[in-house]
């Protein structure tokens, strides 16, 4: 049998982060702000930092054909690699007000999926920051820690 596991730190409030990771939370909250959740009322935002110093924002986009919607984390990547397909993300913060659950939100499988196959792409680790309605905070190192055995290019046939 084998056994996987990963390190994290844990933020007991936006206090204890650096001054980007407050900028980047921000942004996220503002974009949270924004999000279109008339249907679930749950709203998130993300924040992407790239290597150049560029940020972008994304927020949830709900649709009545539910399916039809977008995470936060997806709207906020696209437009990030849109802008700067060449470009390296640094760090990627999403956060949510919901208060059911209150804990740290992390990805969807989808997003987690998504944001694995870039940072395996530009083969360097993306930070990653989350926080739900609590002001707690939870950083890991590398998306690739959330989604161990990921399906990726590699797997393809050519």
């Amino acid at each position: 049998m084998k056994e996987w596991s990963f390190k994290y730190d844990l933020f007991s409030s936006k206090e204890e982060l650096s001054e980007e990771d407050k900028n980047l939370l921000k942004e996220a909250v503002s974009a949270m702000n924004r999000a279109y959740a008339p249907y679930s009322k749950f709203k998130v935002g993300c924040s992407i930092l790239m290597a150049n110093g560029e940020v972008f924002t994304g927020n949830n986009q709900e649709n009545a054909a539910y399916p039809s919607g977008l995470c936060a984390e997806r709207v906020a990547i696209f437009a990030a690699k849109s802008a700067f397909p060449d470009e390296k993300i640094k760090k990627i913060l999403i956060t949510t007000s919901a208060e059911n659950p209150k804990e740290a939100v992390s990805p969807c499988g989808a997003c987690r999926q998504v944001l694995v196959e870039y940072e395996k792409n530009q083969l360097s680790d993306i930070e990653m920051y989350f926080q739900g309605a609590e002001p707690q905070i939870i950083k890991l190192h590398r998306v690739s820690d959330l989604l161990p055995f990921s399906f990726h290019s590699d797997m393809l046939t050519q």
